[in-house]
């Protein structure tokens, strides 16, 4: 009799174990970050349909609609009282002084206990459009690194969030428009917000090479102006990917792309790179396509941003206010 129940006992365990497996397995199935999106985003806004995505253009419109698109097929919702995921305003641009009408996009996926704080997962999916120049075959500056890949992580994240459902608090994912005219979307999108309110800003740029510290790391700018770093630092530990300090000081990457609209206002915002940007060589040129991008790189990277973030968007950690002296 004994050895029949143990028996039973050893079965019914058997078959906890397979269902438990089996749970988990889906589980990971739902939270996977997938190459093949990721490959699929960057190359469409990288595209030469795209035509270089410069803001105020036919070819940003088409990138505008593609991101659109993406945001409601995942699910997100509109942002504040937008009817749809633009937010939409004209402003002069200082160079041609001409009068130009564009639009933010933004996304919304609503926290559980703590929906009234936000986090911004963002990054600027204009770039520097057609520029002819003699003797120069390609004239289209398709920003595959700067910012398509971004962007990329932007899309990706989103999905991730929505199928894992568990932020306690409000993710809005936004896309910038006019970062290379002056950070021009993200100083508009500052200017209506209650600052109060955004506890973090997770700004990703030129994420597709491998940086200057090896496989499987990333930079990012401001580090020593919040905890926001070690915050990520301490989430990947024994993951196999590190986070190091901007390498690059003599730049001030920190103010030059649109995490410093926000941390201007006081947001611990940064941002997550991984190009050694002194030795880059396709930086604001016409060669900056997908080809010349490490996909792996690029997920590896989106997901290292997911998990070192993710006790800012669960709510128990919460970044000190950004120092705001510029350095």
């Amino acid at each position: 009799m004994k050895k029949i129940i143990l028996l039973v006992l050893i079965f019914s365990g058997i078959i906890s174990c397979k269902e438990s497996s089996k749970v988990i397995k889906v589980d990971n199935k739902e939270v996977t970050i997938d190459s093949s999106t990721v490959k699929k985003h960057l190359y469409t806004l990288a595209s030469d349909e795209m035509e270089g995505r410069m803001t105020g253009t036919p070819g940003i419109e088409k990138a505008a609609k593609y991101i659109e698109n993406e945001f409601k097929r995942i699910g997100l919702k509109t942002y504040d009282t937008l009817k749809d995921y633009r937010q939409t305003f004209t402003f002069t641009d200082r160079r041609s002084k001409k009068e130009l009408t564009t639009s933010n996009i933004i996304g919304v996926l609503e926290g559980k206990s703590k929906k009234n704080e936000y986090v911004i997962v963002s990054a600027h999916y204009d770039h520097l459009g057609i520029r002819k120049k003699e003797g120069q075959l390609d004239s289209i500056y398709n920003g595959a690194n700067d910012d398509a890949s971004g962007v990329t992580g932007v899309l990706a994240l989103a999905e991730y969030f929505k199928t894992k459902a568990n932020n306690e608090r409000t993710l809005l994912f936004v896309a910038f428009t006019g970062e290379e005219m002056g950070l021009i979307g993200s100083t508009h999108f500052g200017k209506g917000i209650d600052v109060s309110k955004f506890v973090a800003g997770i700004n990703l740029e030129m994420i597709g090479k491998t940086p200057s510290f090896g496989p499987n790391t990333a930079w990012l700018t401001g580090f020593d102006r919040s905890d926001f770093g070690k915050i990520v630092q301490k989430n990947l530990e024994g993951s196999g990917y590190t986070l190091h300090p901007d390498p690059y000081s003599k730049y001030n990457l920190f103010f030059r792309s649109d995490n410093a609209s926000l941390a201007r206002l006081g947001v611990p915002s940064h941002t997550f790179s991984t190009t050694p940007i002194d030795v880059d060589k396709d930086y604001h040129k016409a060669s900056d396509e997908s080809e010349t991008l490490d996909f792996a790189v690029v997920t590896e990277t989106i997901k290292a941003v997911a998990k070192g973030t993710e006790s800012i968007i669960s709510g128990k950690d919460t970044p000190t206010r950004v120092v705001l002296e510029e350095k």
